[in-house]
């Protein structure tokens, strides 16, 4: 048994080197890993620099990406869960943030000490851009559980390690969080841990729920008297925009909000202008009118202009308000900004995806970008309202429009061939 993992090691480490230096292995690899391997060569990665990004996040900034972070929540279940099993073997628990930063790590001593020895260690970098494969940073890349054995990571360094994560999803939007990993040597990993890890991974996004659910209980016994007073239409929301009580209108699930909502008048897509006021967890929204042209918006910023800088501003005669984008977003945005007239799921599939098949994941998308610009963007086909004017502000070289993105309508706009 020794001598068939012995030889298994083996052919592994040949496979690896032969896919990183161009040749055919002697077999192929798995496809997650070979997948993971293309995008680590094709960013340039050297597999002999050391893993965890190199420099380390500064103490304020790890503690402000822990207070930020909804899995603060859930830290202790996740001990709970997987900290026992951890702390009696030579294995350590990660939590890392939807950038692969690690925040959280737990295990023993000596388990803590040989992952520092890998920079596996709080504040350290472990996306796919940074350290290659490896589960933490192909788990986030993936939005999947994934496993990553031995010479299987990109990075020589972490050839002595197996490591299983999965991601955690925000249950209120279905936005990334982070990762929970296991990792430990290579020798005595048991098959079973990344089963373990995923399903602890859904114990964090089911408790995040339910905290969730009872924060909007909280909201809706303070909200509730006020909106009996109210005449007119008024709904109470959380800082997310889901809803906890509502009077003289249609209830809905959740209200999109802009990122910095504050008290006052605004301009809000679904409603037309609304007076907003702040409630404990959330805010009161009054309706002042109806949804006519005076409200609607007449300008669209999309600025695209920076590697990382991707963002929606939306202008009518009532001021305005800028939404991030995620980088899929914006590259949705700016295709149905270069096509005015508008595009089909399947077209949008092929400009993003080069695979005009994949219309369920466009159309998904495309639903969450509607949330936000629902009087913005039209449908059947998608495209920006008629009446809408849209500006894009783009870097001043074409070949810096969203660099990281491998859309082919993305890599055509920057006059370089398709990889």
């Amino acid at each position: 048994m020794a001598m068939n993992g012995d030889r298994a090691g083996r052919l592994l480490q040949r496979v690896r080197d032969a896919a990183l230096a161009g040749e055919r292995p002697p077999v192929a690899p798995r496809p997650v890993i070979g997948a993971s391997w293309s995008r680590a060569l094709g960013m340039g990665l050297d597999p002999g620099r050391p893993a965890g990004g190199g420099a380390l996040l500064g103490r304020d900034e790890l503690e402000h990406r822990r207070r930020a972070s909804a899995l603060g929540e859930v830290t202790r279940s996740l001990s709970e869960a997987l900290g026992g099993p951890v702390n009696t073997s030579a294995q350590i628990l990660v939590v890392g943030d939807a950038e692969g930063r690690v925040l959280w790590r737990e295990g023993s001593l000596g388990a803590l000490r040989r992952a520092g020895d890998v920079c596996l260690e709080e504040g350290a970098n472990w996306s796919e851009r940074d350290t290659g494969t490896n589960a933490i940073g192909t788990a986030l890349a993936l939005r999947g559980p994934v496993q990553v054995h031995s010479s299987e990571h990109f990075a020589q360094d972490l050839h002595a390690l197996t490591c299983a994560a999965a991601p955690v999803h925000d249950p209120r939007d279905g936005r990334l969080l982070g990762v929970i990993d296991v990792s430990g040597p290579a020798a005595g990993f048991h098959p079973t841990t990344l089963a373990l890890v995923t399903s602890v991974a859904r114990l964090a996004e089911s408790e995040l729920r339910e905290r969730h659910g009872r924060s909007i209980e909280r909201l809706r016994s303070v909200a509730a008297p006020i909106l009996c007073r109210l005449g007119g239409r008024a709904l109470a929301v959380d800082v997310h925009g889901w809803t906890a009580a509502v009077t003289g209108m249609a209830p809905v699930d959740r209200l999109p909000l802009p990122k910095s909502l504050g008290a006052g008048r605004i301009w809000q897509p679904s409603l037309g202008m609304c007076t907003v006021e702040p409630l404990p967890g959330g805010w009161l929204i009054r309706v002042d009118g109806g949804h006519g042209a005076d409200g609607a918006p007449g300008r669209v910023v999309l600025d695209l202009s920076g590697p990382r800088r991707r963002s929606v501003t939306v202008s009518g005669p009532a001021g305005s308000w800028t939404q991030e984008l995620t980088p899929r977003h914006a590259e949705l945005l700016y295709v149905l900004a270069e096509h005015r007239a508008g595009r089909s799921a399947a077209e949008l599939a092929a400009d993003v995806f080069g695979d005009p098949s994949r219309t369920v994941t466009v159309r998904a998308e495309m639903s969450r970008v509607r949330r936000h610009l629902s009087g913005v963007l039209a449908h059947r086909p998608y495209r920006f309202s008629e009446e809408v004017e849209v500006e894009v502000v783009a870097p001043e070289r074409p070949a810096d429009l969203l660099p990281h993105s491998t859309a082919p309508a993305v890599v055509s706009a920057r006059g370089l061939p398709r990889p």
